[in-house]
């Protein structure tokens, strides 16, 4: 399990976004975002408003629901990928399936 600055700094590039980005999203300069993600000890209402700014939640999951939580997110992220998929599909070829018959 990745702590939850690595979480941060995942989700920040995930987004596309840069350090400096930061900025406009939760008033923070580059330095004092740099500093956050490398070493920081951010006070919770910092924690919040850099969640709010990526467009993310803060949870506390009980431990002994950790797993059964990541099971569930990682199911939904494993269908998301499903239909982002078909719907991939679909684009490249606007006519599969159309013509396909079912076997039964």
């Amino acid at each position: 399990m990745s702590t939850i600055l690595e979480q941060i700094k995942a989700r920040r590039l995930q987004l596309g976004l840069r350090q400096q980005d930061m900025y406009l999203r939760v008033g923070m300069s580059r330095q004092q975002y740099q500093h956050l993600e490398s070493k920081g000890n951010p006070r919770l209402d910092t924690l919040e408003l850099v969640a709010k700014g990526l467009h993310s939640e803060l949870m506390l999951i009980p431990a002994e629901h950790l797993a059964a939580v990541q099971d569930i997110l990682s199911g939904a992220a494993e269908q998301r990928q499903r239909e982002e998929a078909e719907a991939q599909a679909l684009v490249d070829n606007p006519w599969l399936g159309i013509l396909e018959m079912d076997d039964d």
